[in-house]
């Protein structure tokens, strides 16, 4: 199941338009990894990037363009998109196919906590992480569903609350569907990424509504991140591409601001932000999978 479904993926990415390039920014190279597909900021000029195959996490440094590895993951983990909460110290990466979640500290690296979203064989495909002020959530691109990790006092929860969604977010008709997520108003809404359909839904973080952002299309959406309340980054993964999306007042609508574009992205998947640097991870699907690439990094791209 997991094969098929990368191949559609990589599929999607060999047929898609490429976008047209500005001037290369430098690379941060991930020693010896087999892939990649997360990035998130810590604090600082601090980053953590991922080996999607393996679920091993690297630290690097934005400014010294260094990175190593900073995790051994335990054998069978993937590691998908991340977040970093940098007050609490922990380090939140999705699963992918395992259908689980993991906690680690950002300091040690030792690992906290995880979670079984779901098991498989249940088709199952955790992908990325948002954070609130009471704790983290994590999409699944093959269920309906959303998965809560309370965060109460620095301490991630034993369990977990399951949200089921409802309206444009439910569907379940493409390969990948729910991925990138943004938590905002306090944790109140959240800007959840459809791969499937190209679009941003809206979603109540109490009741699983959604509704389609107007105006919004984000062919081939992987990752998203927000600046301030209402500007909102895409990565287009197989475009090649990040887009830049004004949201008006109610978060019913937008407008693009710009397109950022590389010519050493090769499928970027996840960014994180450092003022008015990018940090993007090249997750280089366009060479198969297993990627057959020998060298996987994080671009760094200007704002």
């Amino acid at each position: 199941m997991i094969g098929a479904v990368l191949a559609a993926v990589i599929a999607m990415a060999l047929l898609a338009p490429q976008a047209t390039a500005r001037q290369a920014g430098p690379s941060i190279g991930l020693p010896q990894a087999t892939g990649t597909e997360g990035v998130a900021r810590l604090n600082g000029n601090t980053f953590f990037a991922g080996d999607l195959l393996t679920g091993d996490i690297f630290r690097g440094n934005i400014n010294k363009g260094t990175a190593a590895k900073f995790i051994d993951a335990p054998a069978g983990r993937f590691a998908t998109g991340m977040k970093a909460d940098s007050s609490d110290k922990l380090l939140f990466v999705a699963g992918g196919p395992t259908g689980a979640g993991y906690v680690y500290n950002t300091r040690t690296g030792a690992p906290v906590s995880s979670y079984q979203f779901q098991t498989p064989p249940t088709s199952t495909f955790i992908n990325d992480v948002a954070l609130t002020k009471e704790g983290a959530w994590f999409t699944d691109s093959s269920q309906a569903l959303l998965y809560f990790v309370p965060v109460i006092d620095g301490v991630p929860s034993e369990t977990f609350t399951t949200l089921a969604l409802s309206g444009p977010a439910a569907d379940l008709s493409g390969v990948f569907n729910n991925n990138g997520i943004q938590a905002f108003m306090g944790g109140a809404k959240l800007i959840v990424a459809h791969s499937g359909n190209g679009v941003l839904n809206l979603v109540d973080a109490s009741t699983g509504a959604s509704t389609t952002i107007a105006g919004v299309s984000v062919s081939n959406v992987d990752g998203i991140l927000m600046k301030g309340s209402h500007e909102l980054i895409a990565v287009q993964n197989s475009d090649n591409l990040l887009s830049v999306w004004k949201l008006r007042s109610n978060f019913l609508s937008g407008t693009m601001q710009k397109q950022i574009t590389s010519p050493l992205f090769e499928t970027p998947t996840t960014v994180a932000r450092f003022g008015s640097r990018l940090a993007v991870a090249n997750a280089k699907f366009d060479t198969g999978f297993p990627p057959t690439a020998t060298h996987f990094e994080v671009i760094v791209v200007r704002r």
